[in-house]
């Protein structure tokens, strides 16, 4: 069953990661930001996320588990894997300082601003200084994203309509991550090509983690693993969803809007997995 659906996995987790470059085009060429869709396409994410979560990865799980170590051991293993798979991201975000965290929502808005200061020469460039900042925002964005890919990666080698579900929310909440990458790039480097390039390029980070996690696991993949493995990729995505996701919508100031786009992809989920198991 795995095997046979590795390269779809791969395409999509790929897919989904690029989906950063749509963010960094929409950045540059649009008048301004689409606060509304925004809001609705991250909760649409979270809602997603969220649901799948806890109806369809814990319970999978937690059935893998129980399998191997019976079924009071098994759901034991099966809460302290999706607890350690939220600790895990939560460190990963911890270590990553906020000016480059990508997940810090920024809008079209800001490119103009960068624009009309180094326009004007308002902004003291220590070109040096800013080149290191650029590729540390790069390397801080690729350590972001490795966890997604992995989650995606996973969820489609299980099950690829589920894991297609994921590969779209995970691409709608890339779209403005990749806005929020071109500007801290396009500030740094003063050049559209190099923030765009940055940006695109960080999506590759998702595919990547998907190969070193199959690579890594995937000689070892049993229930056991597997269960431990798709338990901790449940918390991962809960995390995003309520550390990163919903924050970022609210932050664009359209609450009610990303609330409605939250129950929204949890109605979607519950539909699409009533219809395949219809």
């Amino acid at each position: 069953m795995f095997h046979s659906n590795i390269l779809l996995a791969f395409l999509l987790t790929l897919l989904a990661g690029l989906s950063t470059g749509i963010g960094s085009f929409i950045a540059f060429f649009a008048r301004k930001t689409n606060t509304g869709f925004l809001s609705v396409s991250l909760g649409f994410s979270a809602g997603v996320m969220i649901y799948v979560s806890m109806i369809e990865i814990f319970p999978e799980a937690e059935e893998s588990l129980s399998a191997v170590f019976g079924d009071n051991l098994g759901a034991a293993y099966t809460v302290v894997a999706f607890f350690a798979g939220i600790f895990f991201i939560g460190i990963i975000d911890r270590l990553v300082p906020s000016f480059e965290n990508p997940h810090e929502p920024h809008c079209v808005e800001d490119i103009s601003k960068v624009e009309s200061e180094i326009k004007n020469d308002s902004v003291d460039f220590d070109r040096n200084k800013m080149h290191r900042l650029g590729l540390f925002t790069a390397l801080a964005i690729t350590i972001h994203n490795f966890p997604e890919g992995l989650a995606t990666f996973m969820a489609v080698l299980h099950d690829p309509a589920l894991g297609l579900a994921i590969a779209i929310a995970i691409a709608l909440h890339n779209i403005p991550e990749g806005i929020a990458v071109s500007v801290p790039i396009y500030y740094a480097t003063g050049s559209r090509k190099k923030a765009f390039l940055y940006s695109f390029l960080s999506g590759l980070a998702e595919p990547l983690g998907a190969i070193i996690g199959f690579l890594i696991l995937m000689p070892f993949m049993n229930d056991a693993v597997f269960g431990f493995v798709f338990a901790m990729v449940g918390g991962i995505m809960v995390y995003i969803s309520l550390d990163e996701l919903l924050p970022a919508a609210q932050k664009f100031g359209k609450h009610h809007l990303s609330i409605y786009g939250l129950i929204a992809g949890m109605i979607v989920m519950a539909i699409s997995i009533l219809m395949l198991e219809a």
